[in-house]
């Protein structure tokens, strides 16, 4: 081979040496590279949780009362009379008149059967019911009239009384405030846990609320739609936030 030939082969072979560490030398980059954005990429996820103790500042409590007679003007009348002496024993109670809500009278007609048990169209009498409802935030006014109403019974009044609901006028208040509590325990869950694996904890990329659960005081009720106690008058919110924070 001539002198020209030799150039050309060294040449040639120089380039590939140079290509293959130049593709060698791409590769190192792009795989720190990729390392980087892996690393920077890292999350943790942690759950926080947040628990007030209310105690409701509103209650309404709800009773119905029924009249029976073979015929719809006696049963009117009836239940005319009765709701006067409802409304009488809320005033008495501290409940003016005007407070109450009186809903209309449902009436219903009670129909004579055979001996076998089929319906005539023989009218046998009417059933009318009302229903009264109390709304207040005084909660031992409240709890009481619902207490001492089964004294109507005496009165000869077919009468029947509902649990009061208990309620927090400033539930969505607080619910705002429990979120940010819960986000910050997550944090705080979250630097424990990096702490002992040699990370550090950065911004909170992503947050999602779970349902509020509203129990009795001390309960451990759980439920995957939430609870919403109104039975109690000292309630337990629990709020639960899911986070997810940077690490590095």
């Amino acid at each position: 081979m001539n002198s020209a030939g030799r150039g050309n082969g060294w040449g040639m072979a120089l380039l590939g040496a140079m290509l293959a560490a130049g593709m060698t030398a791409s590769a190192i980059t792009a795989s720190r590279s990729f390392e980087r954005v892996r690393s920077a990429d890292r999350t943790i996820r942690v759950k926080g949780a947040s628990e007030r103790r209310i105690v409701s500042d509103w209650a309404v409590w709800e009773a119905r009362f029924t009249a029976r007679a073979p015929g719809l003007t006696a049963a009117y009348e009836k239940i005319r009379a009765d709701l006067d002496a409802v409304l009488a024993y809320l005033e008495r109670g501290g409940v003016p008149r005007e407070g109450v809500a009186v809903s209309s009278v449902s009436t219903d007609i009670r129909y004579g059967m055979t001996e076998k048990g089929a319906v005539t169209n023989r009218i046998e009498g009417f059933v009318l019911e009302q229903t009264v409802r109390v709304s207040s935030g005084d909660i031992p006014l409240v709890t009481r009239l619902a207490r001492d109403s089964t004294g109507l019974i005496k009165d000869g009044i077919e009468f029947s009384s509902l649990p009061p609901s208990y309620y927090y006028t400033k539930l969505n208040d607080l619910k705002i405030a429990m979120l940010g509590e819960a986000t910050k325990d997550a944090k705080t869950r979250a630097e424990q846990l990096a702490l002992h694996s040699g990370c550090e904890v950065g911004a909170l990329r992503s947050a999602s609320q779970g349902v509020f659960q509203i129990t009795p005081e001390y309960s451990t009720a759980v439920s995957d739609y939430g609870v919403y106690d109104t039975g109690s008058v000292v309630k337990c919110v629990k709020a639960l936030v899911t986070a997810e924070f940077s690490i590095r």
